[in-house]
């Protein structure tokens, strides 16, 4: 937790996430990054100098889930929590049998998201990507479409008037299923038709190929796009050399 925390702080400070007064929404989706991102955000919220309050929310739309374990952590720890449907296996697999899914149904996800937290009151949005998802990202971009180019720390949706914030981008994914694992959250199995078969694992897969030989290579890759830097990416404590980053090797 410890780790967790002050990680999730400075990344906070960083990019500015939070301010006094903030409603923030945690997207979770049952799996360990949401669920870390949630008891993240509510354990900070008992200390971090400007006051915020944390509301969970639950996108549902796929059979099979069962989301009662999350619903009994939030009520343990007094947290707020709010589920939804917005109907995706029909949708997506049932009505319109899409070949590659993961577009629409990470739209339908969001908009649904958005609606919930506004309708909650809430101003913003946490959701749980950490380094490698942001990594992935990236090289994904870079990779299949020829564009360097990845989601923000910190997005202004003009349209909901929400403002997304990812505070878990200074975590090896390695360090959030450990948070996880430790803390016996209550992870709840994916059952989406397509659930790790998209062309992110083909990526993760690449990178650790590239880390037999460079141990550091998603370190370097991600502090360039906080000193290139990526529109949204440049930190208030720009990143030093390798042996003072602001992230340590992965071990």
């Amino acid at each position: 937790m410890h780790k967790l925390l002050s990680r999730v702080r400075r990344c906070a400070e960083d990019y500015r996430m939070i301010e006094a007064g903030d409603r923030i929404a945690v997207g979770v989706s049952g799996g360990k990054d949401s669920l870390c991102t949630l008891l993240a955000l509510h354990e900070m919220s008992k200390f971090f100098p400007a006051p915020y309050t944390v509301t969970a929310i639950t996108v549902t739309g796929f059979p099979g889930m069962d989301f009662s374990p999350v619903a009994k952590l939030c009520e343990e720890r007094d947290i707020p929590y709010i589920t939804t449907d917005a109907a995706i296996y029909d949708i997506v697999f049932a009505a319109r049998q899409e070949k590659n899914p993961c577009s629409l149904c990470a739209k339908l996800r969001r908009g649904a998201l958005n609606t919930a937290a506004k309708e909650a009151g809430c101003n913003k949005v946490a959701l749980g990507h950490h380094l490698d998802d942001a990594v992935e990202t990236y090289l994904l971009s870079l990779l299949r479409e020829g564009r360097i180019s990845c989601f923000s720390p910190v997005t202004y949706l003009d349209r909901t008037d929400i403002t997304v914030i990812r505070p878990m981008l200074y975590l090896y994914e390695k360090d959030v299923r450990a948070a996880a694992r430790r803390n016996d959250l209550p992870v709840v199995h994916n059952t989406c038709p397509r659930d790790g078969e998209s062309d992110r694992e083909e990526v993760k897969e690449l990178l650790r190929t590239l880390a037999g030989t460079e141990k550091a290579v998603k370190e370097r890759i991600f502090g360039a796009m906080q000193r290139y830097p990526l529109p949204g990416w440049a930190p208030e404590h720009p990143p030093r050399s390798r042996k003072g980053s602001i992230l340590p090797l992965e071990e």
